[in-house]
């Protein structure tokens, strides 16, 4: 992941228009009661959320969301190692609403974003997902008291363009710019969110996933030396394997990497992921009547 807190995916999944074409057609005449319009949540803690909000399950035609939700999974195992997803909200962001910096502690390892806001011509300001820069996490470590500081070196701030989905560690402080310009539903911040969960080995190809136990188990244990003296990260470790039919490990990925530790210990940090990727290199798995693929997440707690 770009500097191994998040990462986007632009036009990440056709489903996109027609869900938005869902929201846009029951607001098409304001004057018009619908019972499919009587879903909001109007949710605000004072001082740090304030947002329209409501299931995502229920709005939408089942199996246009069906269908999102299942390549969003597909992405999940394959990219993250992560197996399932949280539940799903759509949120709606008008004037005022905002999202004050925070943490979300224990959803699940990586929290997404995919908007279905008309970005482009937009009629109002702020709406952003705003991201804690890695740096200032560590801020006092190599400051330099000659250099100004302002929000942008402090907090990154991603567009939710039509079709974006950012992927994210949610334990890194985030929020939501605070939205200012228009009331109305169809010209604000649109869109739906939560968490992927349940991080495992995923297999494809010819491989069973009770045969790559053995060597999943070889690999994690590379991290044991480092652990035994005295590291002590935080945070998850993915890693692609490609594996031929023989069983050898061809290609090596590193997928994700929020492993976090002191920045005294982060050369440290470095060493065991390096282990590790060379442990995997290094695999052999059983044969099999053809190619595999493993998406091999690794979870350190504490």
């Amino acid at each position: 992941m770009p500097a191994r807190s998040w990462l986007t995916i632009d036009d990440f999944a056709k489903e996109g228009r027609p869900l938005r074409a869902t929201f846009d057609a029951r607001f098409a005449d304001p004057r018009k009661a619908r019972a499919d319009r009587f879903v909001w949540d109007y949710w605000h803690v004072p001082g740090q959320y304030t947002a329209l909000r409501t299931p995502a399950e229920g709005y939408f035609p089942r199996a246009t969301l069906s269908r999102f939700l299942e390549r969003l999974t597909s992405f999940g195992r394959r990219r993250l190692g992560c197996h399932a997803l949280s539940f799903t909200w759509l949120s709606c962001y008008v004037e005022g609403c905002r999202q004050e910096l925070h943490g979300d502690l224990p959803h699940g390892p990586f929290a997404w974003v995919y908007s279905l806001t008309r970005w482009r011509g937009r009629r109002f300001t702020g709406g952003e997902t705003l991201l804690l820069r890695d740096h200032v996490l560590d801020y006092w470590d190599g400051f330099e008291s000659v250099r100004a500081v302002e929000e942008r070196h402090l907090v990154r701030a991603i567009a939710p363009e039509l079709g974006r989905l950012v992927v994210f560690d949610p334990r890194v402080p985030h929020g939501v710019r605070a939205v200012h310009g228009t009331h109305d539903p169809r010209e604000g911040r649109l869109v739906l969110h939560g968490w992927f969960t349940e991080p495992r080995p995923f297999v494809e190809g010819a491989l069973e996933a009770e045969e790559v136990r053995d060597a999943v188990a070889g690999i994690a244990s590379a991290a044991a030396p480092h652990l035994e003296a005295g590291l002590a990260p935080v945070g998850l470790v993915s890693l692609g394997l490609s594996i031929d039919r023989r069983g050898a490990v061809r290609r090596v990925e590193l997928l994700a990497d929020t492993l976090r530790a002191p920045r005294a210990a982060e050369p440290a940090r470095r060493r065991m992921v390096r282990a590790i990727q060379a442990a995997a290199a290094a695999a052999r798995l059983p044969a099999a009547k053809g190619p595999s693929r493993l998406t091999l997440p690794l979870v350190f707690q504490r």
